[in-house]
C-alpha cells in the first residue's frame, strides 16, 4: 500500500501539531500549513526524527499561508497542486474565536473567515486543481459548542458581518461560525465526487488550545470553571486521527463525530434546506463554482 499524505492547517502548534505526531506514528506523511514561517518550520523539524522512525514516511513538508485571506488560501491550493502533493487527507484544523468584531481585508468577519470560509475555499480549490486523491477524506474540526449558534434560518449570514450591528458575544460568534461550517459540510457531502468523504470532528473541551489564549470578556472569566473537565490534546485528537486513518471510510459522509463515532449535532445543523442555502451563499460570497449535486 502507498503511504497516504495528510495536509493539516494550523499544524505548527496545538491540536494540529499533536495530530501530526499521531498521523506520522500511524504511517502517514504530513504537510504542515502555518501562518508563521519560523514556527511552522520548527514544528516540522521537531517531527523529523519521528518520521524517520516510521518506515516509509518522509520528512514533514511546510507551507505558509494566512488563511484569513482568500488570496492566500487560493495560493496555497495552487502551490500544493503545482508541487504535486497528493492530498489523501485534508484536515481543516486552523481556527480561532476572536474577542471583538473585526473585518478581514476581504470585508468579512475574522472568525467566519478562518473557521468557515478557509476550509470551504481550500476544499473547493484543491478539488478544482485535481490535488485531492480519489478517496480523499476532508476533516473539518468542529465543536459541540455549535449548539449555541445564532443563525437566522430565513436569511443566514455566511459572512458574519451582521455581528457588527448586534451584541458581539465571542462564544456565540464562534459557535455560529462552526454551525455554518457544519451546514456547508452537510451539503458538500452530497456534491463530492464518488469515493471522497467529508467529516466534522468534535475534539471536545481540550486544554491549552488557541481558543483559550484568545479568550476575552465573559469567555475569559468562565474558562477556569471548565478547566477541571477539559481533556488532554492527545485525547482531543483521537476522533480526527481515527477519521483520517480508519481502514474503511467512516460513515456517514457529512456527519458529526465525537469520541470516534457518529454523534448528533444540533437540530439546526441537520436542516437540509438550510444546508443548501448556506452552501450556495458561501460559494457565491467566495466566488467558487458550486459543485454539481
Amino acid at each position: 500500500m502507498s503511504v497516504k499524505t495528510a495536509v493539516i492547517t494550523g499544524g505548527a502548534s496545538g491540536l494540529g501539531l499533536v495530530m501530526a505526531r499521531h498521523l506520522i506514528k500511524a504511517g502517514q506523511n504530513v504537510v504542515l500549513v502555518g501562518r508563521d514561517e519560523a514556527r511552522t518550520r520548527a514544528a516540522a523539524d521537531g517531527l523529523r526524527t519521528l518520521a524517520s522512525a516510521s518506515g516509509d514516511a518522509v520528512p514533514p513538508r511546510t507551507y505558509i499561508a494566512d488563511l484569513e485571506q482568500r488570496a492566500q488560501v487560493r495560493a496555497l491550493a495552487a502551490k500544493l497542486a503545482a508541487d504535486t502533493v497528493p492530498v489523501d487527507v485534508l484536515i481543516n484544523n486552523a481556527g480561532a474565536a476572536f474577542p471583538r468584531y473585526e473585518q478581514t481585508v476581504d470585508g468579512v468577519e475574522r472568525t467566519y473567515a478562518l473557521n468557515h470560509h478557509a476550509p470551504f475555499l481550500l476544499t473547493h480549490d484543491l478539488l478544482a486543481e485535481g490535488a485531492l486523491t480519489s478517496g480523499a477524506r476532508i476533516i473539518n474540526m468542529s465543536t459541540f459548542v455549535e449548539k449555541r449558534g445564532r443563525l437566522d434560518v430565513a436569511d443566514p449570514d455566511v459572512a458574519g458581518t451582521s455581528w457588527s450591528n448586534r451584541f458581539y458575544n465571542q462564544i456565540n460568534v464562534y459557535a455560529t461560525s462552526k454551525l455554518v461550517g457544519l451546514l456547508a459540510a452537510r451539503e458538500i457531502a452530497n456534491r463530492l465526487p464518488g469515493g471522497m468523504s467529508v467529516y466534522n470532528a468534535n475534539p471536545g473541551m481540550v486544554k491549552g488550545t488557541a481558543i483559550n489564549s484568545n479568550a476575552g470578556g465573559l469567555m475569559r472569566l468562565t474558562a477556569p470553571l471548565f478547566r477541571p473537565f477539559a481533556i488532554s490534546p492527545d485525547e482531543g485528537v483521537q476522533t480526527p486521527v481515527w477519521l483520517a486513518t480508519a481502514a474503511s471510510a467512516p460513515q456517514p459522509s457529512g456527519g458529526f463525530f465525537s469520541k470516534s463515532r457518529p454523534d448528533t449535532p444540533s437540530r439546526r445543523a441537520m436542516d437540509d434546506d438550510l444546508a443548501r442555502t448556506v452552501y450556495t451563499r458561501t460559494a457565491a460570497l467566495l466566488g467558487v463554482e458550486p459543485l454539481v449535486r
